[in-house]
């Protein structure tokens, strides 16, 4: 239980220390951060390994119980996400080191960087919604930052929309946040989920559910709440674009949406009925403008929204079957989304493009590249045996389980739609000749980042172990353990 605030005070003392070594030695930045983000990783799976037995752990600030005092919680849900944010913030800052060389004053990119993990972990582990709401502006703020980090006229203008909108979605949280704690006179998650179970969901918390799904819908990028996501992921460098799309969308939007509507109100079948709605749309829409897309970085970015409908669809159905396939889609998708961001920056780097029609044959200059960005294509796109083919067939399976077969061919279509946008995509990475003009500006990637690529590739396609007894199984099984009791019954 110790170790827990770690998970905090390790991000924040590196964003501390950073700025005050990095003006004079470079390469602090890079170190204290890797050493940082490799120490969350190892506490994170320590915890997990901790959590399979004692199934949820708590740290009580000043030795003040909850509910009065401040509690960090761990259970089987949070260290599912403290796994995935910390081990892909671990190859994303060594991923880093090569490639943002280019920007000066790398010391303030890798501040703001420990910044947005710290605010991500705090999330994840906050036992009020207080405490939650600050440690996620912490997280929003940096990316907000972050975003803006090239200083250029694209970077700024996302950057703009972002916090404006985000500014937006946070004003619908704290007001929802103050209304509940109006009616509940308290902020710890679980003692407002008895106050609330004790005097029943009136009026109130209608509204204030209302309001929790414009704020965190927003932050998700569920349509119609997306607008800020296409600018902000596709202008960021590569490596934030990565943290964005691999796992703050998730921490900040799906988690948050997941720990108040199961642990809090308990699922109702009017907000699933929502959530399915946000997600069919968002699936279908974000599907359609992707196909659209030359330009890599924004096709990702679209993708996203995309499957961020998936995890969504299957949350709104709230079955066991379906929440098991949502989050195990959420683990593919963070790592395969995060692999071809990486990707992508690493194509950029290596030829100076991030148009689709002007990258042919990168698997003739550079296989690492070309193979990796084949196999996250193909996880994401759903094609066997990658992870990505088996939690979309869990969340279609659970449709037709759940007696909705149109969400079910929903699903399949749009599956489809995906393979058709990453087939144009992939089709230039893997075929046509080294003679084009952009042999003479093509230079190899550095170690550091083509070793976390091939490190994400190999887990897109060893994910499935998840879904084997005797391996990761009890991982996942904690996770879902933990919805499932607020699940629609």
């Amino acid at each position: 239980m110790n170790l827990i605030p770690f998970l905090i005070v390790i991000p924040l003392a590196a964003a501390f220390f950073i700025p005050l070594v990095g003006k004079r030695i470079k390469i602090s930045g890079d170190i204290i951060s890797i050493a940082a983000t490799i120490s969350l990783s190892g506490i994170s799976i320590f915890l997990a390994s901790l959590i399979a037995t004692q199934k949820v752990l708590m740290f009580e600030v000043g030795k003040w119980a909850a509910p009065m005092g401040i509690s960090m919680v761990v259970d089987g849900f949070s260290v599912f996400m403290l796994v995935i944010v910390n081990s892909i913030a671990f190859l994303v800052a060594l991923y880093s080191t090569g490639y943002i060389k280019k920007y000066t004053d790398t010391w303030k990119f890798y501040t703001l960087f420990m910044l947005m993990v710290g605010g991500m972990n705090g999330v994840l582990i906050a036992g009020d919604l207080f405490n939650m709401y600050v440690a996620l502006e912490i997280a929003a703020i940096a990316g907000y930052a972050l975003v803006a980090f090239g200083i250029d006229a694209e970077g700024l203008e996302a950057s703009f929309k972002y916090a404006v909108m985000g500014a937006v979605g946070s004003s619908f949280m704290l007001m929802g946040i103050a209304l509940l704690y109006s009616y509940t006179s308290t902020l710890n998650m679980a003692d407002m989920a008895n106050v609330i179970a004790n005097k029943g969901a009136s009026k109130i918390i209608l509204f204030v559910s209302a309001l929790f799904i414009m704020g965190f819908g927003l932050k998700a990028a569920l349509v119609p709440f997306h607008a800020w996501l296409p600018d902000a992921h596709s202008s960021a460098p590569t490596p934030i674009s990565a943290m964005l799309s691999g796992v703050l969308i998730k921490v900040l939007g799906i988690y948050a949406l997941s720990r108040i509507f199961f642990n809090i109100f308990g699922m109702t079948p009017k907000i699933s009925m929502i959530l399915i709605g946000l997600a069919v749309i968002s699936m279908v829409v974000a599907g359609i403008l992707a196909f659209g897309q030359y330009d890599i970085k924004r096709l990702l970015a679209y993708s996203s929204i995309s499957q961020i409908g998936y995890i969504a669809l299957g949350l709104g159905i709230a079955t066991p079957l379906s929440i098991m396939g949502a989050l195990f889609h959420l683990f593919n998708h963070s790592i395969s989304k995060s692999l071809l961001f990486l990707n992508a920056g690493a194509i950029e780097s290596s030829m100076g493009t991030r148009d689709l029609r002007k990258m042919t044959g990168v698997l003739a200059r550079s296989p690492v590249i070309g193979y990796t960005n084949l196999i996250g294509a193909m996880s994401i796109s759903g094609i066997p045996p990658l992870g990505g083919f088996w939690s979309k067939i869990i969340i279609i399976f659970a449709c037709i389980q759940a007696d909705r077969p149109v969400l079910a061919f929903i699903a399949i279509a749009v599956s489809i739609l995906t393979l058709g946008y990453y087939f144009k995509a992939v089709t230039p990475v893997l075929f046509g000749s080294k003679g084009t003009h952009l042999d003479n500006k093509s230079k190899p990637i550095t170690v550091t980042m083509a070793v976390p690529m091939v490190i994400l590739a190999i887990l897109s396609v060893v994910s499935v172990l998840l879904l084997l007894p005797n391996t990761g199984r009890s991982f996942l099984d904690g996770a879902i353990a933990v919805l499932v009791k607020g699940a629609i019954r």
